[in-house]
Parts: structure tokens; C-alpha cells; sequence
């Protein structure tokens, strides 16, 4: 019973024990670069350990699978179909992650087949571009909400107009009977201007007749949560 239950373990097809040890460990090795760029390119923003400990745990189990499938076209086929079932709604972060996705998912087939020469130097290449670059940022949007008396709505533009050089865009602009709302939208660096004058733009917008609040928020392209 012992020395089947052996020659079943041991059976992998046409590849050797030490083929299929090959293939996952340097699919393991690799992933650990991918798992230090993330690291590196991520840090101080919206940072997942969770997600880069499923990036080297992808990248593997990638791996795995085109060991199983090897050349067999028939199991890569009913592999393909039975992997079509599965649905994923993980909603991504960072448009990088969809990169370190693609990554670990090459590198695992490219270990999986045996071609670890260009598993590795595609890596390097990836790892150098995403270290150079990884760290490049969307300017944040700031967001200027103001409401007050309809009445003097052109005052409220035209304060925010002088501010910031007409650079400042009107997004929104919603009016009841008595009041009105106004949102402009700007680059961070275009509001930078309003540290330039004399007075900010809340002191000047507070001292218009009937300004119920000033609101300042920084808007930006990533989901967190």
C-alpha cells in the first residue's frame, strides 16, 4: 500500500519530481521581486499587504497550473473552461494593480512552461521600469464649495475669479430662491495661488454679505476603503 500510494505521488506525467520543484520554486523566487516592488511603489499611499501577500500566491499558483497543463492541449482546454466559471468582483485600487496582476500571472506561466531565462530578464526589466516610475502621481484636484446669497452670487465669482487668475473652473452651480452653490475645480498647483495673495480665498469669501460656509477639499482618482 505504501509503495503505491508512492508511485501515485511521484506520477506527475512527463515531468520529473524535480521538473515540477523547479518550476514553482523559481515561480516563488520571482514573486518575491514582484512582492518587494509593490512594496516600494506603493508605499505611503493606499498600501495592501493583503493584496501583495495574493500576488506572490498567485504568481505560484499560475505556475502550478501550466505544470499541470504542460503540453496537453485537451486538459489546457477543460482547464480554461472550468476556470471560466469563476467570477471576480475585488475591486482595484490603483490602475498599477491591474500591472502587478498581468506580472504575476506571466511570470507564473513562464515558470509553469520552464522558460525562467525570460521570466527573470522580464522581470528585471519590469521591476527597474515600475521602480523609475512607480512612484508618479495624479496632481490632486481641489475642490471649492461655496454657498451664500443668490444675491450676491456675482461677488462669490468674481472674488474667486481675481483669486486664482481664472484658472479656477466652475463645475457646479446649484440655486434655490435664497441661496446659491457654487464648486470650482483646479489643479493643486493653481491653488497654490491662493497663498500668494495678500488675503485667502476663505477671508475674502467670508466677507461677502451672506456666505453660509467655504469648503476646500483635495479630490483624487484612487478608492480607498
Amino acid at each position: 500500500m505504501r509503495e503505491y500510494l508512492q508511485t501515485i505521488l511521484l506520477e506527475s506525467g512527463t515531468l520529473s519530481t524535480q521538473d515540477i520543484l523547479l518550476h514553482i520554486v523559481s515561480a516563488a523566487v520571482i514573486s518575491i521581486a514582484i512582492y518587494i516592488s509593490y512594496w516600494i511603489s506603493h508605499v505611503g499611499t493606499a498600501y495592501s499587504k493583503k493584496f501583495n501577500v495574493s500576488l506572490v500566491t498567485l504568481t505560484i499558483l499560475t505556475a502550478t497550473v501550466m505544470t499541470v497543463i504542460g503540453n496537453n492541449i485537451a486538459l489546457s482546454l477543460g482547464m480554461v473552461g472550468a476556470l471560466s466559471i469563476v467570477r471576480f468582483r475585488t475591486a482595484i485600487k490603483d490602475s498599477r494593480d491591474t500591472t502587478y496582476i498581468f506580472w504575476a500571472i506571466i511570470v507564473g506561466i513562464c515558470c509553469g512552461v520552464g522558460d525562467y531565462l525570460v521570466a527573470c530578464v522580464g522581470s528585471c526589466v519590469v521591476f527597474l521600469v515600475l521602480l523609475l516610475l512607480g512612484r508618479v502621481r495624479n496632481e490632486n484636484r481641489m475642490l471649492l464649495i461655496v454657498r451664500g446669497d443668490r444675491n450676491h452670487a456675482t461677488d462669490i465669482e468674481g472674488a474667486v475669479f481675481k483669486q486664482f487668475n481664472g484658472k479656477a473652473l466652475l463645475k457646479v452651480k446649484n440655486s434655490t430662491a435664497d441661496a446659491v452653490e457654487l464648486i470650482y475645480e483646479m489643479s493643486r498647483s493653481v491653488y497654490q495661488l491662493n497663498y500668494k495673495n495678500d488675503q485667502e480665498i476663505t477671508d475674502i469669501l467670508y466677507g461677502i454679505e451672506g456666505t453660509e460656509y467655504v469648503n476646500i477639499v483635495a479630490q483624487s482618482d484612487e478608492i480607498t476603503g
